[in-house]
C-alpha cells in the first residue's frame, strides 16, 4: 500500500513537519510505503481564473496530481490558521481540482495536525474535511491532533507521552487497514469463497455482485 503523507506547513522544521515524519515511519512500521512530502513541493500561484484559462494549471498542481495518482491514500499533517485551514494547501487542493479526472474523487484521506495550543489545532482539521469530502475523498472519521505540539515531541522524532504515541500509532494503522480493506476485499473476498467451494451466507457476508 502506497501513502502519500503531505505536510501543510511551508516553515523549516515546523511541528507539522515532524508529525508528517512520524505518520511516514509508522506507514513503514506498518508495512506500506510513504513518500513524504511539504506544500513547498508543489507551489502554486492563487488560483486565478483568467490565468488558469491563458496558461492552464501550473506545474505545481500538476506533480501533486501525479503524486495523487500513484498512491492508494493521502494523509496531510496541517497547522491551523485563525482556527481555519491554511489558505496555502486550500490554494493547492483548488488548483488540482481543476484536472480531469479529478484526482480526490474517491480518495482516502487521514487528517492530523500539530499545533502548540490546547485544542491542537482540530478545528483547521474540520475547515480542512469540507473541500475534501466535497471532491469526493473518503476522509477517515478518526482524526490526530497534538496540543502543545512545540513540547511533545523526543529528540528522536517520537511523543514522548507513550499513551499518546501509542494512539497515534493504533490511528494510523487502523486507517491503513481500511485503505488496504477498501482496495483489496472484494477481490479477496471473491477467492476465498471460490476456493472453499462454499456460497456466501447473506446474514453475515457482503458480497459484490453484477
Amino acid at each position: 500500500m502506497r501513502f502519500l503523507v503531505l505536510s501543510a506547513s511551508r516553515r523549516a522544521d515546523a511541528l507539522n513537519t515532524s508529525l508528517a515524519a512520524l505518520a511516514a515511519e509508522t506507514v513503514f512500521a506498518n508495512g506500506g510505503t510513504a513518500t513524504l512530502a511539504t506544500v513547498k513541493d508543489f507551489e502554486v500561484p492563487d488560483y486565478d481564473g483568467d490565468l488558469e484559462a491563458a496558461e492552464g494549471v501550473p506545474a505545481g498542481a500538476r506533480r501533486f496530481k501525479d503524486r495523487l495518482d500513484e498512491v492508494d491514500a493521502l494523509v496531510i499533517a496541517s497547522p491551523e490558521y485563525n482556527a481555519s485551514v491554511p489558505g496555502v494547501v486550500k490554494n493547492l487542493i483548488d488548483w488540482t481540482s481543476r484536472f480531469r479526472p479529478q484526482p480526490f474523487n474517491a480518495l482516502h484521506g487521514l487528517l492530523m495536525s500539530a499545533s502548540p495550543s490546547m485544542t491542537g489545532g482540530n478545528r483547521g482539521l474540520w475547515a480542512l474535511r469540507i473541500p475534501l469530502e466535497h471532491l469526493g475523498a473518503r476522509v477517515y472519521p478518526d482524526m490526530f491532533s497534538l496540543a502543545q505540539a512545540h513540547t511533545a515531541f523526543t529528540p528522536e522524532g517520537r511523543l514522548a507521552d507513550s499513551t499518546l504515541q501509542a494512539r497515534f500509532e493504533t490511528n494510523l494503522a487502523d486507517f491503513m487497514s481500511l485503505t488496504e480493506a477498501a482496495k483489496r476485499y472484494p477481490c479477496a473476498k471473491k477467492a476465498w469463497v471460490e476456493y472453499l467451494g462454499e456460497h456466501p451466507d447473506s446474514s453475515f457476508d457482503r458480497i459484490q455482485t453484477g
